[in-house]
């Protein structure tokens, strides 16, 4: 269209921050997968130099009246989108001193990087220090965000991860779940325990499970031209969409671990090698919110990975591997990948124990960062819920405790996600087997295109076109409705 210089000079600019981005992204995924532990502290330094680089982009003072003038051009309705992100963007980093961005990328890096091996050591004490510094950060971010936006700190730190959403509605669901998750998870196990299950005997080796991994990202349909798979302490997607780089982890007694890991990040990769490529460079082309990049992992890992039809399919890939056991049928395998165990690791967790995991992070990391609690408080809070929730006692055992994940090293607001993820997950796939009464029995024929081309023209494609709540509407016909959600859970586990 005519009449679009300023919005022009505000896509050449966001295409030059996508750029940036697209390093950043590349060395990040190198910190966690491939760099020796000396180079820390100058990759720190390059990173944050590289997010100074950014911020001073963004916050440029003739953004503000390009945004304006944009406003006032003939634009159509994607453009008008991507100026709602752009807008969006702009506004949260012009609330940010650029010497805040550079103190929270060295610290983040800093304390993750300690935190590798204070987990290995159980090593509380020593993490501290770090993570004081972090939260102060963090904090002092979330206030700036909040002045500006007239609510808590902790919803401005969650509004960058789930647009629009207030942690008040994310409470009220999250107590929803609390009323009857613990009755389900206690009628499960004693259902389960009425069942036999054959354990699979290791070990099994590291190089066959990666082969086995490999083998089951072709078949949900992975780009090995656009990504790879690696290891890291802690299972991530990372990279971009032209480049998308996933890791896991393994152990040589069991597979299973680092198997769902891989169908769990195979399904982040999948949304990001599937938004659309016109529009790569531009904010409206990028993923929706981290709610539903999660719904899409747990499409991949929940939805499908876990299903009958998908272990039938697997069943012989797995039997090749690993040789002929009992405990490789489909219906075994469907009982071992569907086995309710209140554990201490969340990624570890089964879809049943996995939500009191993420209200036990939500509920403790709403209080840090609203300044309710200290970082020191957090242990003795951990213990208590985690004793409420899910009965295990963890008293004194940080490494599988209250150390046990990276996030808290650099991010906060971000683990609600995983459950709204699982919910809008379980959303799409009440639609999907209503529109295809046989997905079941497709899918464990081999023929997973139903799932792929419904996520792709649903959610995929769309980018940042709509608002969440618009883009869960126009997929599945209504806003989140986490029913869907308690009735899936019911559905598999005591159907």
């Amino acid at each position: 269209m005519s009449n679009q210089k300023a919005y022009q000079s505000l896509t050449q600019t966001f295409q030059r921050l996508h750029r940036f981005g697209h390093l950043g992204a590349i060395a990040s995924w190198d910190q966690a997968a491939m760099m020796p532990s000396k180079g820390n502290e100058a990759r720190a330094a390059a990173q944050a130099e590289l997010q100074v680089l950014m911020h001073q982009l963004i916050t440029a003072p003739e953004l503000r009246a390009q945004l304006q003038a944009a406003e006032q051009e003939e634009l159509s309705a994607q453009e008008r989108a991507n100026l709602r992100e752009m807008r969006r963007e702009w506004a949260q980093a012009n609330l940010l001193p650029a010497e805040l961005v550079e103190a929270k990328a060295l610290a983040a890096a800093r304390c993750e990087h300690a935190w590798r091996e204070q987990r290995k050591n159980n090593d509380w004490q020593g993490f501290l220090p770090n993570f004081r510094e972090v939260l102060r950060l963090a904090r002092e971010e979330a206030k700036l965000l909040a002045a500006e936006n007239g609510c808590s700190p902790y919803d401005a730190l969650l509004d960058k991860y789930e647009p629009g959403m207030k942690s008040a509605d994310i409470a009220r669901i999250f107590d929803d779940v609390k009323s009857w998750l613990p009755g389900l998870i206690e009628k499960v196990r004693a259902k389960q325990a009425q069942e036999p299950v054959i354990q699979a005997t290791g070990p099994f080796p590291v190089e066959l499970q990666r082969d086995l991994g490999l083998e089951v990202m072709g078949l949900l349909g992975f780009d090995f031209d656009a990504g790879r798979l690696d290891v890291s302490n802690h299972p991530f997607c990372g990279g971009v969409p032209e480049d998308v780089r996933i890791t896991t982890r393994y152990r040589a007694d069991d597979f299973v671990q680092s198997l769902m890991g891989i169908i769990h990040e195979t399904g982040h990769a999948r949304y990001e090698q599937g938004l659309p490529r016109e529009l790569l460079e531009q904010p409206v082309g990028r993923a929706r919110s981290m709610g539903i990049h999660e719904s899409q992992s747990l499409s991949f890992e929940m939805q499908l990975g876990r299903s009958r039809g998908f272990l039938q399919l697997i069943a012989p890939l797995i039997r090749r591997r690993f040789g002929e056991q009992p405990a490789f049928t489909a219906e075994n395998l469907a009982r071992l990948y569907t086995r309710v165990e209140p554990g201490y690791i969340r990624v570890d967790a089964d879809e049943l124990c996995y939500p009191a995991h993420v209200i036990l992070r939500f509920e403790i990391e709403r209080a840090l960062i609203n300044g309710e609690i200290e970082a020191e408080d957090v242990p003795a809070l951990w213990d208590e819920k985690m004793m409420a929730y899910l009965g295990i006692d963890t008293r004194g055992n940080y490494r599988d405790g209250c150390l046990q994940d990276i996030h808290w090293t650099d991010t906060f607001g971000y683990f609600p996600s995983y459950t709204l993820g699982a919910m809008y997950a379980a959303q799409y796939f009440a639609v999907l087997r209503r529109q295809e009464p046989g997905l079941d029995g497709r899918i464990a024929a081999g023929d997973l295109s139903p799932v792929f081309d419904w996520l792709r023209d649903h959610i995929w494609s769309q980018g940042c076109q709509w608002t969440t709540d618009e883009l869960v509407r126009r997929a599945t016909g209504e806003a989140l409705n986490p029913a869907h959600y308690r009735a899936h859970l019911e559905a598999r586990y005591l159907g």
